[in-house]
């Protein structure tokens, strides 16, 4: 996400909290906890989730072209012990021309 450029005033970038030590949990943490439970195959229950969302975002540098823009989100969660995280991107991936990044070496996702 640091290659997303934001200077012309295209793509918006927005989060959400959910903190549910000792609440009632919204629809959206029962879903991020069901996807822990099926991909590491664990018991899971989230005290605390942060949803942060990249919309529309044009890549580094905007001035080239701001129409070909992405969709993604990374979900941060923890138990209090453990700590996950979710990328999730629109649906058809990455939309951008990684031809045109000033870097060769692009990477969807983290090391």
């Amino acid at each position: 996400w640091d290659n997303a450029d934001f200077s012309r005033g295209v793509g918006t970038t927005y989060y959400q909290e959910f903190s549910t030590l000792n609440t009632a949990k919204p629809p959206f943490v029962l879903d991020v906890e069901a996807k822990v439970r099926r991909y590491l195959r664990s018991s899971y229950s989230a005290v605390w989730t942060l949803k942060i969302t990249w919309e529309k975002a044009p890549a580094y540098a905007a001035q080239t072209d701001t129409r070909k823009t992405v969709t993604y989100q990374a979900v941060l969660t923890t138990d209090g012990f453990r700590s996950y995280i979710l990328m999730l991107y629109q649906d058809g991936g990455m939309r951008w021309d990684y031809t045109r990044l000033t870097s060769t070496n692009v990477l969807i996702g983290y090391t």
